[in-house]
């Protein structure tokens, strides 16, 4: 859980954690419940992108859990872009969804 603003001198701290736990879990994935970060800022999204390069030099990825709605724009606004516990993927179909052809549709 990250909560804060946090501290810069924390950040190599909170970097290596994740890899250590990138590592000795061997799950491909770490969850940072981002709920607590605060007001978005260029700290947080610092942050957020030394955690995802920690996590990939490991092997894996982080996933957000309920970010502010202002961190993401501010995070798609900077070009990184993260998984958020609860939203499909881009290329992932919702669950539930079925797609069906009727006779006579064009072929896309």
């Amino acid at each position: 859980m990250l909560s804060g603003p946090v501290d810069r001198d924390a950040v190599p701290g909170l970097c290596a954690a994740v890899q250590a736990r990138m590592e000795a879990g061997g799950a491909g994935v770490v969850v940072c419940d981002a709920g607590g970060l605060g007001p978005p800022g260029l700290g947080a999204v610092d942050l957020l992108a030394r955690l995802e390069l920690a996590a990939r030099r490991a092997g894996g990825r982080i996933r957000l859990r309920d970010p502010d709605p202002a961190l993401l724009a501010l995070l798609d606004l900077v070009g990184l872009r993260f998984q958020v516990e609860g939203q499909t993927e881009q290329r992932e179909r919702a669950r539930g969804v079925q797609e069906t052809v009727q006779p006579g549709d064009p072929a896309v």
